[in-house]
């Protein structure tokens, strides 16, 4: 009997500081690895105690395991296709580092890892669709590994042992398939095939050429530009209006000038800060065309925010430069060519898309003649530019050849009325064959 008691003390003596020291990490939530003996002595004391050391024990198994949501993306964006899983199951994955990406119906949204751990579990696949606030993946939260200390795949070795055994009778049933061949050789000539030969059919039409199909599946941000043109279409009241205009002027600007402003700004001088800042004059001496159409209400916007159209691999996208009423032609070109890289790059925002109150697009980089461009919802205006191209024209009663651009105009019938229209695409036309006007603004 006494020395069951003193055994019983020792025991508890022993665990007591592990016991306290567990009491003041619980209490300061934090994790710790706790080994297995310990359990089990929690386990023996736990009633003798009056503590229940088996929740406790539970609680230290699950604390560390943390389920990440798929992050918000965006006001509109509720939902989106995974792409890519950047890391694996069993990846180590620092915080704020990039796991997966998610492709939106604007843009492909970047997912980081909110905290440093292990990924122990994933809860979509590659070209699933995820929504807001839904489970992704499940991190066990801690370090970084120390080098070394990798778990070794030894899991992975047992399989490959077990196909090497499944693999050792196949090699022995080998020669039972050997022999069965001269069975089926000597049956063969049992069977007069030969006799059918005489049998004449005509031979089949030679088909030339390949007449292979291949069949992709759009992506989100295609899908969106597609529902968005036939909106538009089915929408707006769209008519089109021309014009051209002579490029000859701003064109012996930019070779005088273009030296200069690459050296004092690092930007390069182009077309589209004149015709960006000639649209900004224009639109506010002609606010119908900067206007938009929300219910029943007209909305008549006192600054000038440009959508200007860039090509990327994935579909067109149209990045905003906002009150470009009040930039200069350095300051256009140095925000397009911000906006230009980010769009290719992947980079862009739908900060960046969000907003617009007029739309350029130039489909003169590509050799485009002439076109009538698509409006960009709820904008009710969209300049086309074009390629130049040198054409005879009359200039003071004489033919001369000059370079020419087809401008082109679509606007909503439902706000703009022809005579806006065409009063806004004939100023412009002043503005950029003469490039002094935007100096001073005549």
């Amino acid at each position: 009997m006494h020395s069951r008691l003193a055994r019983n003390i020792t025991r508890t003596t022993a665990l007591k500081p592990t016991m306290n020291a567990l009491r003041l990490v619980s209490s300061r939530n934090l994790h710790i690895q706790t080994p297995a003996a310990l359990y089990t002595g929690m386990d023996r004391l736990g009633k003798t105690n009056g503590v229940q050391y088996g929740a406790l024990r539970q609680q230290f198994r699950t604390y560390a395991d943390k389920v990440v949501k798929v992050p918000q993306m965006a006001e509109s964006i509720s939902e989106g296709t995974l792409k890519q899983w950047v890391k694996q199951v069993g990846d180590f994955v620092a915080q704020d580092e990039e796991v997966a990406t998610i492709e939106t119906d604007k843009v492909d949204v970047t997912v980081n890892s909110p905290a440093s751990g292990t990924i122990i579990e994933v809860y979509a696949q590659e070209e699933d669709n995820v929504s807001v606030g839904g489970d992704f993946f499940k991190l066990e939260l801690g370090d970084a590994p120390k080098e070394g200390s990798a778990p070794t795949p030894k899991k992975e070795e047992a399989p490959k042992q077990e196909e090497q055994e499944e693999s050792k009778p196949k090699q022995e049933e080998q020669p039972k398939k050997v022999e069965s061949k001269p069975q089926e050789q000597e049956s063969k000539p049992k069977k007069e095939q030969p006799k059918q030969q005489p049998i004449t059919e005509e031979e089949p039409v030679k088909v030339y050429g390949n007449r292979n199909e291949t069949r992709v599946k759009m992506n989100r941000m295609r899908l969106r530009i597609a529902e968005r043109l036939k909106q538009s279409q089915d929408t707006a009241a769209s008519l089109t209006t021309f014009n051209e205009i002579d490029m000859s002027g701003l064109m012996q600007l930019r070779k005088e000038y273009k030296d200069a402003v690459v050296k004092k700004h690092g930007v390069k001088f182009g077309f589209m800060s004149a015709f960006v800042k000639a649209s900004a004059i224009a639109l506010q001496e002609i606010p119908a065309v900067n206007a938009s159409i929300e219910g029943t209400d007209l909305v008549y916007h006192d600054y000038v925010d440009v959508s200007v159209a860039v090509s990327t691999p994935k579909g067109l996208v149209t990045p905003v430069l906002r009150n470009v009423e009040d930039m200069s032609f350095v300051d256009i070109e140095k925000n397009i060519a911000a906006m230009g890289n980010k769009a290719r790059d992947g980079k862009i925002t739908i900060e960046d898309m969000t907003g617009g109150t007029f739309t350029i697009s130039n489909g003169g980089v590509f050799g485009s003649l002439m076109g009538t461009p698509i409006l960009n919802p709820p904008q009710s205006g969209i300049l086309g530019m074009h390629a130049i191209k040198e054409r005879p024209v009359v200039v003071d009663g004489k033919i001369e050849i000059r370079p020419m651009m087809y401008v082109a105009l679509t606007y909503d019938h439902r706000i703009i009325d022809g005579r806006e229209a065409v009063t806004f695409l004939v100023r412009l036309k002043e503005m950029v064959e003469d490039p002094r006007r935007l100096l001073l603004d005549v």
